[in-house]
């Protein structure tokens, strides 16, 4: 796998099914959840299937998919809201913490910048449950 095999990492167990996740959009390729720490309410996270720490890792083919499912993605958060960023962090001093390609897509409600709250409150179980009944239907 590019960037390594992911044995330690928390993306590649919630692909494997290993760690909890609120999937919200899946295909061969990627997956995409519910950021657990939201910074707005339906915060999800994309992510390639294929381990790789840096979207240059993945084979073009991988790359390709992968914003397949972005697209997929992105059209679903404008349920919940018309407007959304759509971020990716690449590398420790670009703010990435998980070493495993990912885009965020969060939905913007006309809050202020919501990079830098105070503090990000953990995603509660049922607004959880509310979200992906909203956001994983095709």
């Amino acid at each position: 796998m590019a960037g390594g095999d992911g044995q330690d990492c928390v993306f590649c167990a919630i692909v494997r099914r290993r760690a909890p996740a609120y999937i919200i959009y899946e295909d061969e390729d990627a997956m995409a959840f519910l950021d657990i720490y939201p910074f707005t309410r339906g915060h999800a996270l994309v992510v390639p299937k294929q381990h790789g720490a840096r979207l240059t890792d993945l084979p073009f083919e991988s790359q390709v998919a992968l914003l397949r499912a972005l697209d997929r993605v992105c059209r679903r958060s404008e349920r919940l809201a018309d407007d959304y960023n759509v971020a990716l962090n690449a590398g420790a001093n670009a703010g990435q913490i998980v070493f495993h390609v990912h885009f965020h897509v969060i939905p913007r409600y006309g809050e202020a910048n919501p990079f830098h709250p105070n503090r990000r409150n953990r995603l509660g179980e049922t607004d959880a449950r509310e979200l992906v009944g909203l956001l994983s239907a095709p």
